[in-house]
């Protein structure tokens, strides 16, 4: 079935240099799309992400912006607008985490998953929504949240909080302008093998987890942003404010039945 909607739109994807959001720009490039690839600190990566993406024949902006800063999320749309015209596509990707248990989490560590997870992502959702009410546009924004909304597990609960804030941001969102053919959504991934998980994890230990999947692996990046093109898509056309989970049934057990059926 041939993708349709994204040819000729403007794409902003929040932390596109590496895993998802990565994955995600160059899929919505794949399709048509410009991109408007956004980075904290890794423009390395951001500049390689732009040349794949002219390679396939799209044009791309890099913007430094820390997602946390309402200034710099500001100023990166006003440069989208100024350079593409607007916003047709949405993506609100990037993230802040630190493992500790409640307890002995830092009030700043707390206050840091807010502020880039829902302060950030209430930014781009009403700045891409307005500039397409004012060019009077159908869009889309997706939100890129995390089963572990609905797990919840300990030593993660900035995180987790966040992201259960996102769910209600989103679905706000969708409310508020449904009206206007600007649709609103909510990817939750499961664990997928990105660079950030070495922040928490070894080599190892993410080999040993793999084995407790249901297909013995981790999700790919690809995997999500294939989801992140669906939604994006005339294919979903009639779909805002849903949560769709892509983690290979994970919430069926960590080690579901693996054994022969008699």
């Amino acid at each position: 079935m041939e993708i349709t909607g994204i040819e000729g739109k403007t794409a902003l994807v929040t932390g596109s240099s590496k895993g998802i959001g990565r994955a995600a720009a160059l899929v919505l490039a794949q399709a048509g799309a410009n991109v408007v690839v956004n980075h904290r600190d890794s423009e390395r990566e951001a500049l390689e992400v732009k040349s794949q993406i002219e390679k396939i024949g799209r044009r791309a902006l890099v913007v430094q912006a820390d997602a946390g800063d309402p200034d710099a999320l500001h100023t990166m749309f006003d440069k989208a607008i100024e350079t593409f015209g607007g916003v047709d596509i949405a993506v609100h990707n990037a993230l802040y985490t630190k493992r500790e248990f409640a307890k002995d989490l830092d009030w700043r560590d707390w206050k840091r998953a807010f502020e880039v997870g829902v302060d950030g992502g209430f930014i781009v959702g009403v700045r891409t929504a307005e500039d397409l009410v004012r060019r009077g546009a159908p869009g889309s924004i997706t939100y890129i949240s995390s089963v572990m909304a609905r797990s919840c597990p300990p030593r993660s609960i900035n995180y987790n909080t966040a992201k259960n804030a996102i769910r209600g941001l989103a679905y706000s969102l969708a409310a508020e302008y449904v009206d206007k053919n600007i649709r609103v959504n909510v990817i939750q991934p499961g664990w997928i093998d990105t660079p950030g998980e070495r922040k928490f994890a070894t080599e190892e230990e993410i080999r040993e987890g793999a084995t407790r999947m249901p297909l013995g692996r981790l999700g790919k990046p690809e995997e999500i942003a294939n989801v992140v093109l669906f939604l994006a898509s005339d294919l979903a056309s009639y779909v805002t404010g849903v949560t769709i989970r892509v983690n290979m049934g994970t919430q069926l057990g960590r080690n579901p039945a693996r054994r022969e059926i008699k």
